[in-house]
Parts: C-alpha cells; structure tokens; sequence
C-alpha cells in the first residue's frame, strides 16, 4: 500500500529555504508569489492492506523520526491505486 507523508514547517515557525525561495521569484518577477513554504514529501511502501492499521503504523513513524513534531506539523494520504 502506497502511503504520502507531507511535512510542513508549523504556522509561525520561520521558514528561511522559503523566504530565499520568495526573494528569489521576486527577483524573476513573479511578483504575483505572496508566501512560500518549502516542505517535504515521503512516499512510502508499507505492507500492509489495512487503512486503518497502515494509517496507525505510519502515524507513529511520523511521531517518532520523520516529522519534528515540534516545530512540524504532517498529513498522511492514501493515493487512489
């Protein structure tokens, strides 16, 4: 069962890749761009048929290495197969 994990860096928390992203397009002109946050995306195999028991498992790998729960927050996705 495919899995996707997105982190994203919590509201507040400053996000400088994202900042130099922005003043980068900027200088580009996009100037239509008002915010960028840069995040990251796992994509996980997990075998494992069970929604549920997958969603659990996937919760605690998040909970104790792939998200900084502290300063991250994340969505686990099941795509369509």
């Amino acid at each position: 069962m495919k899995v996707i994990v997105n982190i994203q860096l919590k509201n507040g928390v400053l996000d400088p890749q994202g900042k130099a992203v922005h003043h980068a397009l900027s200088s580009l002109k996009f100037d239509e761009v008002g915010d960028v946050r840069i995040g990251k995306q796992i994509i996980l195999d997990i075998a494992e048929s069970d929604k549920a028991k997958a969603h659990e498992r996937v919760t605690i790998m998040c909970d104790e290495l792939l998200a900084n729960t502290v300063i991250e927050d994340y969505t686990i996705e099941f795509p369509a197969c």
